[in-house]
Order: structure tokens, then C-alpha cells, then sequence
């Protein structure tokens, strides 16, 4: 009998259910609400462009192979569109019947433009004449000829017209650009905000498209294609160009799911539905407006900050002194950073400051998602142009940043900066930038490694971990990995780092079957592990291994998790649980018992094939005593969560950890919060405290 392998994409469905029960939640505020629904929302958009392309491509192609779990392609399409049929169902029902009268009555009011005042009429129609009506461009359809192609993901009112001189019907579609947004303000009386959905206004002045006809009948729409499109990267020299075709291919791919108004006039259906070659599989009706993901925008709409959760600024590090120098703060000590708790400020300024420093010889560093306005991309241009030796690894293949990193690449190369599209056949996913100073006649290396991006937005919303060393043996195997990365060599011959694909899969299961030889010694052995995701097959048969064994394993799975726990043959001793809080769990670390000489990692990678196989990955041992303690404190704190944790069920779903009565109420981020504010303000105590003698100048008293 084949071990127990939960479904990778029914799982990954639960993870998003997990998301949506905060929405639900009525002791949350009622902005983060939206912010929980919108993010569901946004989840889903890529679960389909990317996991349901991927799923139909198989079936058309008339694979019936049987995944781990024991689905054909087919089979789980069947089963994800009844899951989310399910799940779009509680998204309407929770936002038109909780959050919509919710915040009416918290004075901010989508409005109906049928209904409006005349002042408030007449406001949005010249917002409509002046900023809306000349972007739009309206699409005929033909009956006879071929359909018009309708862009990805956005909102578009299909419209049905009459002439009234020759009674003709005729159809167009709409489509409403990105750039212009989902609501358009308008004034109200007394206090409050007022909106409408843009798609709504679009629909009531629609007419000034077609003078001379009659528009009898709209409805909105919106069409997500296949985002699973790869790359043929063996000509690596021309990828740049290769990925641009991609992101265009990717606008007019298949269409995957149809989302249409439960109250669409049927021929406006059939029409877009024939324009979109949707079959009835892909068709999904909501009551309500389409694309939820949109509503974001609301979570932060100001001037409502009462209804939106206290803010958890990021702090200063007490390892870090306010103005020293970083180069001489990490020769001083091996730092490490857990963020958004702790600020990313120092990643970033000591990229700044290599940039401006006249001693810093060279940089090098991955850029796999990067934020809009990088300050990170910005020093490194800067760099260039002061004459360092600027190397950059952008990953062109870092699935809907590409553009954003096509561009940024441009800017880096005309400074003057080296560029290195990634590997070819493989994602360049690890968190590594390398820095070479000249220090009193020799070159001295420092290095920055770690779990999350190089990215200043998601590092106030993501939980990282920050690695910072000069240390000559980390310092050795991250030139060894630039190396091998540029030159297209081998990732061999590391003595700390421990990079995918080459040796982290082959570590981890040694270090899971270590684990597994000491418990049938009858000696204490332990797993600890906290991943985004787990599946791939063979980490997952030797952590049942470990169990069998009677190796107490307890995993924080953020997202997907194909291990079955609570199996009594094959996982009773495996406790799997899940955070999902106001910042996303993102940080990948390790613990293995070791005998009682504990190893502990942090990681760019999750224990998933294509991140152990397909990817360039790094896992870092930490050695500093203190350093692995307080990481060691970290992961155990994380299981003592009541109030935002789930422990998952055999079945794959998971049920909210409940506080048992006269236990005290733990919010596991909101401690991690309040003991880096603890810290900062000590460090900050010690800093006043400390006096500093004023020395005068040489020859005056």
C-alpha cells in the first residue's frame, strides 16, 4: 500500500480557506476583513493562471498519469471547480451580505449610479467624460467573424445595442484598463466616503460609445488565462527577448476561468462566452461584482484608520547601533535579523553604503523579486556608476515579476553593471548578495543571506529571516556561488552553504534520517520544521519514516502540505499546524535534534520538488550559539499559538486551534512584536544611558 499524499492543489485550496476565515471573522476590523477577501480573491487569480493552466494543458493533451495523491488531471479539475464553486459562494455571501451593509454603516457607501443625486450625476458623468470615456475602447463582435480578443484579467461590460432604425441587435464588449481603477470617489453630504464600481458607470454612460444605437443590456465580465506558459531558455543570450513574448502570449493565452454576474442576460452570456472559448467548466457566476481582488485598495483607503488594526512598526535591532557603520557592526558580530519585527532598514543601508563606499571594490546579488521603487536596485545602479564591480543575477523567470525585472535589469546594464539572466533550466531563487572590501591591504567579504526577497515593500509584510557574516567560510562558498552561477559551473566544493540542486535535498534527507537511526537507538530525537509548502514525495516518505520510528516531528506548513498527518501508521507522531496572521509566514528554518548538538538552518527553499530539483537554492547553517537559540525559541514559540493557528486533519482540512479555558491567550506575532519593541526600547534605554566624553580639540583646554 502507497503512503498517504494529500492532494497538492486541494490543499493549497484549504490553505486559501484558511485566509478567507479571517475575513469571516466579526471581531476582526471591518478593513482587514476586506483585506483577508481581497487577498483570497487575489490568491485565486494565480491558483488559476497557474495550477488550473498547468491542469488543463494535461488533460488536453489526454495525460492520465496518476499524481502522488492518486488524481489524473482530470479528476482534480473536477474537484478544485467544486471547492471553489463552494468557496466564490461564501466570498458574495460575506461581502454583500456582512462587509457591503457593513460599511454603510461605518459611512463609506458604494453607491449605485442609477440612484445617485443630481449633483453626484453630474460629478461622476464629467469624471467619466474627462478621465474615463478617452481610454476606453469599445470592441465590436461579430457574429460571422472572429471574436475579439479580451485582455486578462480585467474588468470588461459587454453590451447589447439595437438600431432603432433598422431594429438590428449587435453586440460589444468594453474592456476598463487596470490603470484606471476599481472605484471612481464622488462627494457625499456630511462625513463618509462615496464610490462607484467603475465597471457600473461604464455601463450607464455606454451609449456615448455608440451614437445612433440603443444600448438595451450590459453585464461585467472578466477572463483569466493560462499563466503557465514557459520558456525555451536554451539560448540564454536572447531570453530577455524570448520572456517579453511570453508576457505577451500570457494577455491572449486560454481562458480558465470565465467569471460572469449571476444575473448576465443570456445572449450577452453566450456571446462572451463564445468570444473567450469558455466552456461550461470554466464559467463561474457570482452574485456580485467580479474580481474581488481589486477591493484591496479599500483596506487602506484613509481617513479610516479606526477600522483598521493598531500598527506593528518595524524596530530598530538592538544588534545594530543607530548610525554605526555596517561593515564594522557585522566584522563585530554575526547578525541575524527576523523580519518585519525587525527592521530590513539594514539590508538595505548596507547596500547603500557599499555603494558610496570608496573602498568597496565589488557587489554581487540575486534580484528575484524586487519592489517597484527599489532602493536596493537603486544603490546598485549607483554603484556601477561610481565604478564597482556591479553583478547582478535577475531572475527574468520569478513567475508575474518578469516585466518588472526586465526593466530594472536595463536600467543596471546601462550603468554599467554585469548582468546574468539566471541559469538556464532553472530559477535562480536564492537570497545572497556578496560585498568585497578592501580592509588594510586585503580583501574582505561580507554577506548577506536569507529567506525573503530583496524587496523593501514585502519585508514590512512578509516574515524573513536575515543572516549577516563576514566570516571567512561563508564568505568562500559565496563566491564559489556566484561563481558557479555566472560561469554555469557546478555548485560543488561548499563548505557552509548548502545549495539546490546539487546537495540540499541529499542533506536534508541525511539530517531526516539521522533523526530516524537515533530514535531506534532509543535516543531522544526531534524534527522541527517550518516551511511555505510541503510535497515533495521523497522529504515526505522519510519524515513517515522518522515518525515510524518515533521521531517527534511538529512542521509550521504556512500553505500547501501533501503529508497526511495524524495516520497511525505512518504519521501519529507528526503534528502539522498553520499561522495565517496579518504578515504572511514566509520564512523557511530547520531544527534537528542532533544527538543534542543541534543543527539549525534557515532557507531560500521549501521542501518542494521543484524548489530541491529545479531551482538554485540555498540553505544556511547557523553556528553562532546564541544565534541558533534564539531561532531554536523562535520555532517553539510558533506551536504555542491559540488564537491565529490551525492544526490540519487527516482528511487535508484544518481546524482553529482553540484556547483551552484558564490557559492565557497567545498570538504568536503579536509576541514576536512586543518582544522586538521590548528589545529595541532596552537598547534604546542603554544608548542614553552611555556617556559620551566631548575631547577637545588637540592644543586647547
Amino acid at each position: 500500500m502507497a503512503a498517504p499524499y494529500l492532494n497538492r492543489e486541494l490543499s493549497w485550496l484549504e490553505f486559501n480557506q484558511r485566509v478567507l476565515n479571517e475575513a469571516v471573522r466579526d471581531d476582526l476590523p471591518l478593513l482587514e476583513r476586506i483585506k483577508f477577501l481581497a487577498i483570497s480573491a487575489s490568491n485565486l487569480d494565480e491558483f488559476f493562471q497557474v495550477r488550473v493552466g498547468g491542469l488543463m494543458l494535461m488533460r488536453r493533451s489526454g495525460r492520465k498519469i496518476l499524481d502522488p495523491s492518486g488524481y489524473t488531471p482530470t479528476q482534480t479539475l473536477i474537484s478544485i471547480r467544486q471547492r471553489i464553486l463552494k468557496m466564490a459562494a461564501q466570498q458574495y455571501s460575506l461581502l454583500t451580505g456582512t462587509i457591503v451593509p457593513a460599511l454603510e454603516k461605518a459611512g463609506i457607501h458604494p453607491l449605485d449610479p442609477r440612484s445617485l443625486t443630481v449633483v453626484q450625476a453630474a460629478q461622476v458623468a464629467a469624471t467619466f467624460t474627462d478621465g474615463i470615456f478617452p481610454l476606453l475602447t469599445p470592441l465590436a463582435v461579430d457574429a460571422d467573424g472572429p471574436p475579439p480578443i479580451v485582455p486578462a484579467l480585467q474588468i470588461t461590460v459587454a453590451c447589447r445595442l439595437l438600431d432603432p432604425e433598422t431594429q438590428k441587435v449587435r453586440h460589444a464588449f468594453i474592456p476598463i484598463p487596470e490603470i484606471l481603477g476599481r472605484r471612481v470617489i464622488l462627494n457625499i453630504e456630511g462625513e463618509g466616503h462615496g464610490f462607484v464600481l467603475i465597471e457600473e458607470l461604464v455601463a450607464c454612460h455606454a451609449g456615448e460609445f455608440f451614437p445612433g444605437e440603443t444600448v438595451t443590456a450590459t453585464t461585467a465580465f472578466r477572463v483569466t488565462r493560462n499563466g503557465d506558459i514557459a520558456i525555451q531558455d536554451e539560448d540564454a543570450a536572447d531570453l530577455a527577448g524570448e520572456m517579453e513574448d511570453v508576457l505577451s502570449a500570457r494577455q491572449f493565452a486560454d481562458t480558465v476561468r470565465l467569471e460572469l454576474r449571476s444575473d448576465s442576460p443570456r445572449d450577452l452570456v453566450r456571446i462572451i462566452q463564445h468570444a473567450t472559448a469558455a466552456s461550461a467548466q470554466e464559467i463561474y457566476r457570482v452574485d456580485g461584482p467580479p474580481g474581488l481582488a481589486s477591493f484591496i485598495d479599500l483596506a487602506f483607503l484613509p481617513g479610516f484608520d479606526h477600522l483598521r488594526d493598531a500598527d506593528w512598526p518595524s524596530q530598530n535591532s538592538p544588534s545594530i547601533s543607530p548610525g554605526a557603520s555596517m561593515f564594522e557592526t557585522i566584522a563585530a558580530n554575526d547578525i541575524l535579523l527576523f523580519h518585519p519585527y525587525e527592521s530590513f532598514e539594514p539590508i538595505v543601508r548596507l547596500i547603500e553604503e557599499a555603494a558610496e563606499d570608496p573602498d568597496v571594490i565589488a557587489i554581487k546579488q540575486v534580484l528575484y523579486r524586487t519592489s517597484r521603487k527599489s532602493r536596493i536596485v537603486d544603490a546598485l545602479i549607483k554603484a556601477a556608476e561610481n565604478g564597482k564591480h556591479v553583478t547582478a543575477i535577475v531572475e527574468l523567470k520569478a513567475r508575474f515579476d518578469e516585466a518588472r525585472n526586465l526593466d530594472r535589469a536595463d536600467e543596471l546594464q546601462r550603468a554599467g553593471a554585469q548582468i546574468v539572466y539566471g541559469v538556464k533550466n532553472l530559477k535562480t531563487h536564492a537570497k545572497i548578495c556578496l560585498i568585497v572590501r578592501r580592509e588594510s591591504g586585503h580583501l574582505r567579504r561580507y554577506v548577506h543571506l536569507g529567506t525573503g526577497n530583496y524587496n523593501e515593500t514585502t519585508a514590512k509584510l512578509y516574515t524573513d529571516l536575515s543572516y549577516l557574516t563576514c566570516k571567512p567560510e561563508f564568505a568562500h562558498d559565496a563566491s564559489l556561488f556566484f561563481n558557479a552561477v555566472s560561469g554555469r559551473s557546478k555548485l560543488l566544493r561548499f563548505q557552509r552553504l548548502v545549495p539546490a540542486p546539487t546537495a540540499m535535498k541529499k542533506t536534508l534527507l541525511d539530517l531526516i534520517t539521522g533523526e530516524t537511526v537515533r530514535a531506534k537507538q532509543g535516543q531522544p530525537a526531534r524534527i522541527i520544521g517550518k516551511v511555505n509548502s510541503l510535497q515533495d514525495p521523497d522529504i515526505i516518505d522519510a519524515l513517515y519514516k522518522a515518525s515510524q520510528a518515533g521521531v517527534d516531528i511538529r512542521l509550521n506548513v504556512r500553505g500547501i502540505c501533501c503529508l497526511k498527518p495524524g495516520d497511525n501508521k505512518y504519521s501519529k507522531n507528526i503534528e502539522v499546524i498553520s499561522v495565517i496572521d496579518r504578515f504572511l509566514e514566509h520564512a523557511r528554518l530547520f531544527y534537528f535534534h542532533h544527538g543534542g548538538s543541534a543543527e539549525v538552518y534557515i532557507a531560500s527553499a521549501d521542501w518542494m520538488t521543484r524548489n530541491l530539483e529545479k531551482r538554485v537554492e540555498l540553505m544556511i547553517p547557523i553556528e553562532e550559539p546564541a544565534l541558533k537559540r534564539r531561532l531554536e525559541r523562535i520555532l517553539e514559540t510558533y506551536f504555542l499559538d491559540n488564537t491565529q493557528a490551525y492544526r490540519l486533519q487527516p482528511d487535508g482540512t484544518s481546524r482553529r486551534l482553540e484556547r483551552k479555558k484558564g490557559l492565557k491567550q497567545i498570538r504568536v506575532q503579536e509576541q514576536f512584536y512586543q518582544r522586538a519593541k521590548k528589545a529595541a526600547k532596552a537598547r534604546e534605554h542603554e544608548l542614553s544611558m552611555t556617556f559620551e566624553p566631548h575631547i577637545p580639540a588637540e592644543g586647547k583646554i
